[in-house]
């Protein structure tokens, strides 16, 4: 899979409170700030994602580039609504945090949340982009929010000059009953990197009552959760075929039973067995019952004759 380190540069002004979006536009961009996290990490472990901000006094750096998950979560949950957003001074410390990248090999990617308005000239946007594309970054934006017609249109154009080999993407999501993560997971940004859609089957004809994923339970956001199931389906499958191996009839004979190995009924027709010996005692006791009286009849001659 591809090897890359990716900024996530969320935008957190005064437009990210608005409840447009389910819960709200902010924890609408921390949920999808996770979703990309997992993403990229489990395309290739040895990718690394970084994370800042845009609002404020100015942008940010939250998070340097890194592979540990809590230290993304720690920077969301730090990060204080306020101001407006600084869109291309953003972009250029994102773009500078990844050239102080450890692995070189790893491909330059910046993921953009925008939701507030664009103050930037279309003509300076344009520039950027050549910029950007001239130091092999490639750029992706989440539009969401305020989707006004000047704002598209300058995310159209910037993403027109930056169109590279790599590949960078302008997705623009408008509110609806779905979660923005939802969405996200169904535009080139995310499905690049082979994340199923939540809610929809995956490749291989999976049910979508199963939501896509095994159990029905998303590894990327719930990764307890799904190690749990799957532990409990090993041990019942384990406990299962203990089972049948247990009822199963075995083959070797029994220990301490004549009968196991003997015909039904010996040379003189007789039940063999248990049986044939009872009756074998019978005739033994039988036979000496009348000598002794063949025994006693004899003396009794005797003494007649004397």
């Amino acid at each position: 899979m591809v090897l890359e380190a990716t900024m996530i540069v969320v935008d957190n002004s005064e437009s990210s409170r608005n409840g447009d979006y389910v819960p709200s536009r902010w924890e609408a961009q921390s949920d999808a700030v996770n979703l990309i996290f997992s993403a990229k990490t489990q395309a290739n472990p040895e990718s690394s994602v970084g994370l800042m901000s845009m609002g404020g006094k100015g942008p940010e750096v939250l998070v340097t580039l890194t592979t540990d998950f809590g230290k993304v979560l720690d920077g969301i949950h730090r990060t204080k609504i306020r101001g407006h957003t600084h869109l291309a001074t953003g972009i250029q410390i994102a773009g500078l945090a990844l050239k102080h990248r450890q692995n070189k090999s790893q491909r330059q990617r910046i993921i953009v949340f925008t939701c507030s308005p664009i103050e930037e000239s279309e003509k300076d946007l344009v520039k950027l982009a050549k910029r950007m594309k001239k130091n092999n970054i490639s750029i992706d934006f989440i539009a969401f929010g305020d989707l006004e017609p000047d704002n598209t249109k300058k995310l159209e154009v910037f993403n027109e000059n930056i169109k590279g080999g790599d590949g960078s993407h302008l997705a623009i999501i408008p509110p609806g009953p779905s979660l923005l993560s939802d969405t996200l997971v169904t535009t080139p940004i995310l499905s690049a990197d082979g994340v199923a859609p939540r809610g929809g089957p995956e490749e291989g004809g999976a049910e979508s009552g199963g939501g896509g994923f095994e159990f029905g339970v998303d590894p990327s956001t719930d990764p307890e959760l799904a190690l749990a199931l799957r532990m409990s389906m090993e041990e019942e499958k384990a406990r299962q075929e203990k089972e049948g191996k247990q009822d199963e009839p075995k083959g070797e004979s029994l220990e301490g039973i004549p009968e196991e190995n003997q015909p039904l009924l010996d040379g003189q027709g007789e039940a063999s067995g248990s049986g044939g010996d009872k009756m074998d005692e019978d005739k033994q006791e039988s036979s000496e019952s009348k000598a002794e009286q063949k025994d006693g009849d004899g003396h009794g001659d005797k003494m007649d004759t004397a």
